[in-house]
């Protein structure tokens, strides 16, 4: 017996110790957890803000002062470049350490050392999508520049520096519940960061779909469903604008493109919501005389917050905007002289080509009529709790052949197998530049020469200065393709598709001063047809371009205010087009009691997707459940991945041609019609709300149903936003869904003296345990921006000031 008590006194600690030391699942070591002196209670951080702070920091050249407003927004006070940017690469680490790491491990296909085999497919694609060799090819770009080299590598030591400093409990709280440690930052993170912008900004792909189609149902009606240019349209650049250059020669359209579109064929899609809206009017249409400049960046919103504000000072600079933690400059911003803001272009940069080989051993591909080696980079994918795994990717000329085999990876759905990828973030660039220029730029001329240096992902660069001028440019390194190459899986073989060169910068599509007095974006087409380069066949619906382009040529006398309410408008185009044609055809003396509310509610809504309208959820989800009818039966087959029609085709058809054909389910005996598709759909709605909300009341408003909120990045329970009850929606200008909306709005009033406003759905913090978190949420809900203090010295009066770092060498 006593040696049976002795045992077990002996045994149960260890076990104990075992398991409060082992990670089980997703469960971090709950000794390390809970330790008082290293766990997450260090997280917790007070209220007040030590007021003044002085730290040495062996790697500065000179003194360096940091002071903080009220927001924890640092203003950075430094003597030379070098110092501005290592300032900012230790700040930004300060704030926003994990989030950085965790993207670009994301980028980089490493997120299996952090949680395991669960991550391996997610990895896997990163990889084969060639994230890691387009940033080392990019890399080399920056590299070559002297001041982007001095920028990248001092922000690197900065970034460093603040991780050599932290504790084993201080370090942010997500690395004790994921159980890992920070690694040195290296530059081609950086890098990388700028990669997988590119990426979420590419949209997706659509060839495959699109040339899955195209074997269906051939030619004519491909053409037909998926034109080359919108029924309805109010291009970026005005309608008229001339062109001022002399074309480069359009290479030619290989003839196996033009049989196979007009021979009789027998044999991830691109998500709305992923844009953005800008915006300048010139003086003449404001009240203080001088240009005001507006952008708010569409993107997946979480927390921390995509962006980071910051204000950086030095010699020859004086700029504010928000970064992207992880890459030093301003992205989007403000100077003395000029304003910056950016949209997406949507231009074709990515293409997919068959790749024919020789045999199972793919060392060798046909091209251009003879034998050509291929290349094999292999990526290393380090596993936790596992060993390596080592996945081989086959190169070709054109870029890497993602995948051989289907993965069971959602994100992959898009990609054809066996095809090799030509992707313009692949190939070596130097962005950091444009926004070292733009930082530094005092006019139209310098705005000008910074795109210059601004490859992918391509923007629509909006631009507005002191010297009241104004002008946007769909910018980026645009192939020199023939028309609508790109639009379907290329042939690899045949050298006439690979890209023939560049639409030379200065002829990309721009205006500058339009007559209008104003220029504005929101991913909508980049020109009218006109224009000699082909750049896309397809962006994104014109509906909230239409209705800023309406608001802004009736407007006068424009001031921050009026930015802010057209920044906030949820009027939708897409209802004024559709809602005429569907009602009338709605059968009122077939529904039932809940159905003629429905019907009565949608019809005296006033089309604004605001929190409270009932008429907004009944027709978003209508509309929606009316595409599904029209174009499910047809282009959702068994492993053969289509995609539906544009929205624009479809209200097109509705408008213009309510007997066609696609409106009869091919799926049933009977012959439907768009009047049995209106009220099969209409009913369907009505019925989903009751059984999901009950009856009709306040759970059918719009924002209860929208169910706007701010995730964590790696979606960590308890650490996103509550529900948010507001309004807009991805057709209208205040284009908020679930969890994707404007990460950034911003006004800027040019003048003497600029005046900034702005905010974002977050806090500058990355620390769950701040109250700087998440402190910006509630007023970018309610659409109020706040004054951006825009010091010119530290001890600059115009902020608010609650603390204060002083560095030094020694």
């Amino acid at each position: 017996m006593n040696r049976a008590k002795a045992f077990l006194c002996i045994i149960v600690p260890v076990l104990l110790a075992y398991a409060l030391n082992t990670k089980f699942g997703d469960l971090p070591p709950l000794l390390k957890f809970l330790n008082p002196f290293t766990g997450f209670w260090q997280n917790a951080e007070s209220s007040t803000v030590p007021k003044n702070k002085k730290i040495i920091l062996k790697n500065t050249h000179d003194k360096i002062e940091i002071v903080f407003d009220d927001r924890m927004i640092p203003h950075v006070f430094a003597q030379n470049d070098h110092d501005l940017y290592y300032a900012q690469g230790y700040i930004t680490a300060m704030h926003r350490l994990w989030q950085m790491d965790f993207q670009t491990r994301f980028a980089a296909g490493r997120i299996s050392e952090v949680v395991g085999k669960k991550a391996i497919e997610v990895d896997r694609y990163q990889r084969r999508m060639g994230m890691v060799y387009g940033a080392e090819n990019s890399l080399k770009g920056m590299m070559e520049d002297p001041q982007s080299k001095e920028m990248i590598l001092a922000y690197t030591q900065g970034i460093n520096d603040y991780i050599h400093s932290l504790s084993k409990a201080n370090l942010p709280i997500e690395y004790k519940l994921l159980d890992f440690k920070p690694e040195d930052w290296t530059p081609v993170k950086c890098a990388l960061l700028l990669k997988q912008m590119s990426a979420v900004l590419a949209m997706g792909s659509d060839e495959f779909y699109m040339t899955n189609i195209l074997k269906k149902y051939g030619p004519a009606i491909t053409k037909d469903l998926f034109p080359d240019y919108p029924f309805k349209e109010d291009p970026i650049i005005p309608i008229g604008t001339k062109w001022n250059f002399t074309p480069l020669p359009i290479p030619s359209t290989p003839k196996a493109f033009t049989d196979m579109m007009s021979s009789n064929i027998a044999t991830k899609q691109k998500e709305e919501g992923i844009g953005s809206n800008n915006w300048a009017l010139s003086g003449e249409k404001t009240a203080s005389g001088f240009p005001i400049l507006s952008n708010d960046p569409h993107l997946d919103l979480s927390l921390p917050s995509i962006w980071y504000q910051i204000q950086l000072h030095a010699p020859g600079v004086n700029s504010y905007g928000v970064s992207l933690p992880g890459a030093p400059g301003i992205i989007v911003g403000f100077n003395q002289n000029i304003a910056w803001g950016v949209t997406n272009v949507a231009a074709d940069i990515l293409d997919f080509y068959q790749i024919k080989f020789k045999d199972n051993n793919h060392q060798q591909y046909w091209y251009n009529n003879t034998w050509k080696e291929t290349t094999k980079r292999l990526e290393r994918i380090k596993i936790k709790g596992a060993d390596d795994l080592v996945d081989t990717v086959i190169y070709t000329h054109h870029g890497p052949v993602v995948y051989f085999q289907k993965p069971s990876y959602s994100r992959a759905n898009n990609v054809p197998m066996g095809s090799a990828l030509r992707w313009i973030a692949h190939d070596k660039s130097n962005e950091l530049k444009t926004f070292y220029l733009l930082n530094r730029g005092k006019n139209y001329d310098e705005y000008r020469k910074a795109l210059t240096f601004f490859t992918a992902p391509a923007q629509n660069f909006i631009f507005a200065s002191a010297d009241n001028d104004i002008a946007i440019t769909p910018n980026g390194k645009f192939p020199l393709k023939w028309k609508n190459q790109g639009k379907f899986i290329l042939d690899g073989s045949d050298a006439s598709n690979d890209w023939q060169g560049w639409i030379p910068a200065d002829q990309n599509p721009t205006v500058k001063n339009p007559p209008r007095h104003f220029v504005s974006s929101a991913n909508q087409s980049s020109t009218d047809q006109t224009y000699p380069y082909y750049i896309n066949w397809e962006f994104a619906p014109y509906e909230r371009g239409k209705r800023i382009n309406d608001r802004l040529t009736v407007m006068k006398n424009a001031n921050v205010d009026s930015m802010r309410n057209l920044l906030m408008d949820s009027y939708s185009i897409t209802a004024q087009n559709l809602l005429p044609y569907l009602l009338p055809l709605v059968n009122q003396a077939n529904l039932n009691a809940t159905q003629k509310e429905a019907y009565q509610l949608t019809k005296k809504w006033n089309k604004y997707f605001e929190a409270k309208e009932i008429g907004a959820t009944i027709f978003d989800l209508w509309t929606k459940r009316l595409s599904y009818e029209i174009w499910d039966d047809d282009f959702t087959l068994p492993d053969v991945p289509m995609r539906y029609p544009s929205r624009d085709r479809t209200i097109e058809l509705i408008q213009k041609d309510p007997t066609s054909k696609w409106f009869d389910n091919i799926k049933t005996s009977k012959k439907e019609t768009l009047e049995d598709l209106v009220n099969s759909s209409f009913k369907f709605t009505c019925d989903s709300l009751e059984r999901k909300y009950g009856p009709i009341g306040k759970d059918w408003r719009w924002a209860n149903v929208k169910n706007t909120n701010v995730p964590h990045l790696a979606k960590i329970p308890g650490f996103g936003s509550k529900k948010l009850m507001i309004g807009g929606s991805k057709s209208t200008v205040n284009a908020l869904a679930e969890s994707n909306g404007p990460s950034w709005r911003m006004v800027i009033e040019l003048g003497k003296t600029p005046k900034g406003h702005g905010v974002y759905p977050g806090g500058q913090s990355g620390n769950p345990g701040s109250p700087f978190y998440d402190n910006m949420i509630d007023t970018w809900a309610e659409g109020k921006l706040y004054d951006l203090f825009f010091m010119q010295s530290p001890d600059d009066s115009t902020g608010k000031i609650i603390s204060r770092y002083k560095i030094s060498k020694k």
